[in-house]
């Protein structure tokens, strides 16, 4: 029974006993002050009838005579006159009959009364004795209907002071309320500051609370702005800011080998003739003109998700994740180069630019040849300009974003869809959980597309619901054919998130498989989450109360906005492999990575490596303290 309820309830016994006591105590009050008036009644009027007989020389007639006449009036149980030898001269006596109240309440509250009694006298001699009992049928109606009325009052009483006692309790109970959901929040590692209530003791409780979370929020943001230093010293370029050659090598191995990747755009760009300036113009002058060169690469405003890279001293590098906007953006890119580049170079030429783009799978050093052959080409000009790669392209698809849709509709009507598992386990070899992502096939003899494919167009067609809600419930059903499986983790599309039918019908899905949504693990990409940020913490709870694991994937790149993460109540997170690739002999990734270990393991989040691709890459991340890892290089504990 909840706090509240007893609270109710022991205002409203108490009331009552309190009553009751009332109740009875002025039940017994009456009854004895009925029953002395009866007694007073009794010795009165036996002393009226004596003192009536004895002034009229009575005889034996008269005085029976007087008692029935006083008999009769209805107002007594007994008269009786008796001689001095002891013997009856006279009596009248009323037959046990109604009290005047339910006869459980004349044995309950019994009045009783002294009979009265008084002296005939004849002269001088006594003539007889006269005992009298009044009636107590009229004392028990005035008994009975003054219990009626005070009950009446009483329990009139009981309502006013239960519903004013609801009202206190109502008062107090939205700041309890607060204080239990802050409570709440902090154990499912949200951290969350409330208003101080009203009430003192809840106000001095909540206050200890939010000076709580002030102080957790306040480690946490100092030590991830201490790891963003060590992250940027460890991936990014001293002088620029961009990521450095390293960081570039392993994001762009990830792009093109990653399940949900869409292929890539490569754009290299080299500064024309830097030896020449920093011969005429100096190192500070070079360095100036390199930052402006990083600036105008910012300003360019890359495809969402693309990485700006410094590769070595006139070398910069631009990754985009997709096949499309790389022509664009070196078209954009290379006027701004040139009026960046004037007050250094004049007339000559500012930079040369080779691109291509990718699909998924194509070998990296194949990539790099392409378009550092590219870049050949326009250096051969000796002017400002741009080559593509001869031979990258799109793989083959339909055409039309029509055909696209028809085909990925079908398939879900058709069931032409899959899950496919990689597992993810500890580094003890046991399994954590399968990470499955969704395969899509557009016929019946066709091959089983991974997400990369299928997964750009259908956000743009707005699709991505009913492909993620496709892709869960295949996962419930398969925990519920297998109990024995830990758990299977399902990604999310961003876009789902606005979607309005997508939650509803999430939850009724969960719903339906509430005892498999247990070990479901669902997952959205770093970039997405942030992007959504509301909707995805208001999807976190959600899913926390169906019993899901949340989490987010690729996570690290946007890490300078950790801060906004601490209020989600996540479970794990999954690291991006570009920060795992090489992590043996990369010691500024290490501390970055061993000092986001320690932040999570704080808030009891799990962290969890992407894309470990060898058996020392697996060593070094048991050794920063991660608690699992995904995979080429993961054996699958079955």
């Amino acid at each position: 029974m909840s706090m509240y309820r007893q609270l109710w309830l022991a205002i409203v016994v108490s009331m009552l006993i309190a009553l009751a006591g009332s109740l009875l105590a002025s039940s017994l009050s009456a009854r004895s002050y009925l029953s002395e008036q009866l007694s007073m009644k009794n010795t009165d009027n036996a002393a009226a009838l004596a003192l009536s007989l004895s002034l009229r020389n009575p005889d034996a007639v008269e005085v029976e005579l007087a008692v029935a006449a006083l008999f009769d009036s209805g107002h007594y149980e007994l008269i009786r006159v008796t001689d001095p030898l002891g013997k009856v001269m006279a009596e009248r006596q009323i037959a046990p009959g109604d009290p005047g109240a339910p006869a459980w309440f004349a044995r309950l509250l019994p009045i009783t009364s002294i009979p009265g009694v008084a002296q005939i006298s004849s002269g001088w001699k006594q003539f007889g004795t006269v005992q009298l009992v009044s009636h107590s049928r009229f004392a028990y109606e005035a008994l009975w209907k003054s219990v009626w009325e005070l009950a009446g009052a009483l329990f009139v009483a009981t309502l006013v002071g239960g519903y004013l006692g609801t009202l206190i309790l109502r008062r107090l109970r939205a700041p309890l309320l607060a204080v239990i959901g802050q409570a709440r929040a902090i154990s499912e590692r949200r951290f969350e500051a409330i208003d101080a209530p009203r009430v003192p003791e809840l106000s001095q409780l909540a206050s200890a609370m939010n000076a709580m979370v002030g102080r957790l929020k306040g480690m946490f943001e100092e030590e991830a702005a201490r790891l963003e230093s060590v992250r940027r010293e460890a991936n990014c370029d001293a002088l620029t800011g961009l990521a450095n050659r390293g960081h570039f090598l392993a994001r762009l191995h990830q792009a093109l080998e990653a399940e949900d990747s869409r292929g890539i755009g490569l754009v290299l760009l080299r500064v024309a003739d830097l030896a020449g300036i920093n011969h005429r113009l100096g190192r500070a002058a070079t360095d100036e003109l390199l930052k402006r060169f990083a600036a105008a690469l910012q300003a360019a405003e890359a495809p969402a998700e693309s990485l700006l890279a410094r590769l070595n001293g006139a070398d910069f590098a631009v990754l985009i994740m997709g096949q499309a906007g790389a022509r664009a953006y070196a078209e954009a890119l290379l006027p701004r180069l040139a009026q960046e580049a004037a007050p250094y170079v004049g007339e000559a030429p500012a930079a040369h630019l080779g691109l291509g783009v990718f699909p998924r799978g194509t070998e990296m050093s194949a990539v790099l040849a392409q378009v550092d052959a590219a870049l050949a080409a326009a250096e051969a000009e000796g002017a400002n300009a741009i080559h593509e790669a001869l031979g990258a392209g799109a793989e083959d698809a339909p055409k039309s974003a029509e055909e696209w849709s028809r085909l990925i509709r079908r398939a879900l009507e058709r069931r032409w869809v899959r899950l496919i598992s990689f597992p993810v386990a500890d580094f003890e070899r046991r399994l954590i959980h399968r990470e499955c992502p969704l395969r899509l096939m557009l016929d019946e003899q066709g091959e089983w597309l991974p997400a990369g494919r299928f997964l750009p167009i259908a956000e743009r067609l707005k699709l991505t619901a009913r492909l993620d809600l496709s892709a869960i419930g295949l996962g419930l059903e398969e925990l519920a054919a297998q109990p024995s499986l830990p758990g299977m983790a399902v990604n999310l599309s961003a876009s789902s998130l606005q979607d309005p039918s997508f939650r509803a019908e999430l939850r009724d899905l969960l719903k339906r498989h509430a005892v498999a949504a247990r070990r479901l693990w669902l997952e959205l990409g770093e970039s997405g989450a942030l992007r959504h940020f509301e909707a995805f913490r208001d999807l976190c709870r959600e899913l926390k109360a169906a019993g899901c694991r949340v989490g987010i994937e690729h996570f690290g790149r946007q890490f300078s906005q950790i801060g906004q993460l601490h209020g989600l109540g996540l479970d794990y997170l999954k690291v991006d492999a570009g920060f795992v690739r090489g992590l043996e002999s990369n010691p500024g990734n290490q501390a970055f990575l061993k000092g986001l270990c320690a932040i999570a393991h704080g808030i009891g989040i799990q962290v969890i490596a992407e894309g470990a691709v060898s058996e020392a890459e697996l060593q070094a991340l048991a050794g920063v303290g991660f608690d699992g890892a995904t995979g080429p290089a993961v054996k699958d504990p079955a």
